[in-house]
């Protein structure tokens, strides 16, 4: 039998992730992404992508991935951050589950900061902001769904 190469191996792994059966009838809860964080996450290696991409979906199902840890500042775990590193390089995904049936994907981007481990104030307050954001439309997409019924 052949051997697999490191990538088809963490490839192979991935798959078997995202795709084993979830236990009940667990409807995985909708993603939203907020300005850029898409596009971004697509310009990221793909083994950082596999990696935020398995924390994104255990998130949709009301799951706390290993690599994800509540983002200081933020008063509890209503805010995570996916961290990844990767060739030397640390990659961030920040998204919110204080919403009973959406995941806000916040910001994703690449931290180049060399002091420390520490969000740079920049990267922060634009969390804040799309966070403020995503609030305003969560409430709106809520006030949709009663004027329906």
């Amino acid at each position: 039998m052949k051997s697999l190469s490191p990538r088809d191996r963490l490839t192979a792994i991935c798959q078997i992730r995202h795709t084993r059966e979830v236990e009940g009838d667990l409807e995985p809860k909708e993603l939203i992404w907020i300005g850029s964080s898409q596009r971004d996450l697509r310009s990221f290696p793909e083994e950082v992508k596999d990696v935020m991409g398995y924390a994104l979906f255990q998130a949709q199902l009301g799951r706390k991935a290993p690599s994800a840890k509540p983002l200081a500042g933020f008063g509890g775990a209503g805010v995570l951050e996916i961290i990844d590193d990767f060739q030397k390089n640390t990659y961030r995904a920040v998204y919110t589950v204080k919403f009973s049936d959406l995941v806000y994907v916040l910001h994703v981007f690449q931290k180049k900061s060399k002091k420390g481990i520490a969000t740079p104030k920049a990267e922060v307050d634009l969390i804040k902001a799309r966070l403020k954001f995503a609030e305003q439309d969560y409430k709106a997409r809520s006030k949709r769904v009663k004027a329906k019924k």
